[in-house]
Formats: structure tokens, sequence, C-alpha cells
């Protein structure tokens, strides 16, 4: 099970860069659902936000 998330975050996390080989990519389309990789974007777009939210705030105090 934890495999499995940590896959779909390192899969999730290569593509948010831009950095997803061919081959991992054709692999991640093989799974019958796209919703774990959709859950874990959203995590991860929100994750980011807060966290620039956070670095600036911290900057301009």
């Amino acid at each position: 099970m934890f495999g499995r998330i940590w896959q779909i975050f390192y899969s999730t996390l290569a593509a948010f860069f831009g950095v997803q080989s061919n081959e991992n990519r054709q692999k991640d389309f093989q799974t019958h659902s796209p919703l774990p990789y959709i859950i874990m974007g959203i995590m991860l777009a929100i994750t980011l936000v807060v966290s620039l939210i956070l670095l600036v705030s911290q900057i301009l105090s």
C-alpha cells in the first residue's frame, strides 16, 4: 500500500515538473482509475501554493 502511494507521489511530482519519462507515463496510464493521480495532483498544488504564501509572508515580515 505504501509503495503504491510512493509511486503515485513520485509520478505526480515528476509530471508536475515535466520530467516524467515515457516509460513511467505509459505505466501510469495502464492503471484502472486516474482518481489517485488527480487527488495527489490537487494535494501537491495546494502544498505548493501554501508553501509559497508562507515563504512570501515570512520574507515580507
